[in-house]
């Protein structure tokens, strides 16, 4: 097994809860994104974030708006939908019967031999 291939598999199957988290608190703008991933140890590339964000939006959880910058062209920032926290709310639930049932496995006692 290739460790690096599993953790990369774990962190990418919980990239949209992340996203949808982050976008909870403020909308946000993709490199914010990306540096409060990276804050996280959760590292990714806008080549990754790009089409999770396009998704979500066509699915209806995110929309966005343009914002003129003082650093150059206008900057598309995202926000989450009514439908986007509906399905964060259900994420967060299935996250915290995960983290139980992970904490449940690992929390058994090897049985003597």
């Amino acid at each position: 097994m290739n460790i690096e291939n599993a953790k990369a598999q774990m962190r990418k199957g919980i990239l949209e809860y992340c996203i949808l988290s982050i976008l909870s608190k403020n909308d946000a703008y993709a490199s914010d994104i990306i540096k409060e991933l990276k804050e996280a140890k959760l590292i990714v590339v806008e080549g990754t974030l790009y089409p999770l964000l396009t998704r979500n939006k066509n699915a209806g959880l995110l929309g966005y708006r343009w914002e003129e910058s003082t650093q150059g062209p206008p900057r598309k920032y995202y926000t989450i939908t009514d439908t986007g926290k509906k399905i964060l709310d259900e994420m967060h639930l299935s996250w915290n019967e995960l983290v139980s049932a992970i904490n449940t496995i690992n929390s058994k006692k090897k049985p003597k031999a």
